[in-house]
């Protein structure tokens, strides 16, 4: 599965498929695995994306080719419309962590440790911005048997108190382009977690309502 998995850099039509369905996977299980509706909706929201993007069904159904290809997107059976699942983990070969990391920077793009560690609070609680640091720099210095960095460090941007970081999923980053960042302070992250937990709570009862209301007019005839 390695080997699949490294064979090529993900698009990145790909790589926001792959992220949303590992970050809808946490944060509203019961609606998980994810239909084709569900997982365009996911994928084309205006928060929590950075770039935001406006995939098509074709779009979003060409990339789960790829997925599948890649053994980093399962189809589920049994069901009378077709869910999808991803498989990140085991195909990656990465602990819990790294991939949460991973599929946050997939989602809104390079951030600082401090960011990823509020921005993940809903996938996985991490004890301080320290283990956050160490498992980014695990990936950053990923051996090449076990198929190379994941991540890499980018240059400080001008004004900039931490550095970010990137996935190289979709291949190399150019570092010489850095880019702004609103940094953290330590003393607002606690506020900032509880406001990314509220917007986030808000987020998924609106997919739910969503959800519902397409149910409803498929039963209507609508």
């Amino acid at each position: 599965m390695n080997h699949d998995f490294h064979t090529r850099p993900l698009s990145p039509a790909e790589a926001r498929v792959l992220g949303t369905l590992m970050e809808k996977a946490r944060t509203v299980p019961d609606s998980y695995p994810l239909t084709l509706n569900s997982l365009q909706n996911g994928c084309n929201q205006k928060s929590a994306r950075e770039p935001a993007m406006s995939l098509s069904e074709a779009d979003i159904s060409e990339a789960i080719d790829g997925l599948r290809e890649c053994s980093l997107v399962i189809e589920s059976s049994g069901s009378r419309v077709t869910r999808y699942e991803h498989n990140f983990q085991r195909a990656a070969g990465v602990p819990e962590q790294s991939a949460v990391l991973l599929g946050l920077l997939m989602l809104r793009g390079p951030q600082t440790a401090g960011e990823l560690r509020i921005n993940t609070e809903r996938w996985y609680k991490f004890l301080d911005i320290a283990s956050v640091d160490a498992f980014l720099e695990e990936m950053q210095d990923r051996s090449a048997e076990k198929g190379g960095a994941l991540v890499v460090k980018l240059p400080r941007a001008p004004g900039a108190r931490e550095q970010r970081w990137a996935h190289l999923l979709c291949g190399p980053v150019d570092l010489s382009v850095p880019a702004t960042t609103a940094a953290t302070s330590g003393a607002a992250e606690e506020d900032v977690i509880a406001l990314t937990r509220r917007v986030a709570v808000l987020e998924d009862t609106v997919e739910q309502l969503r959800t519902q209301l397409e149910h409803l007019q498929r039963q209507l005839g609508g």
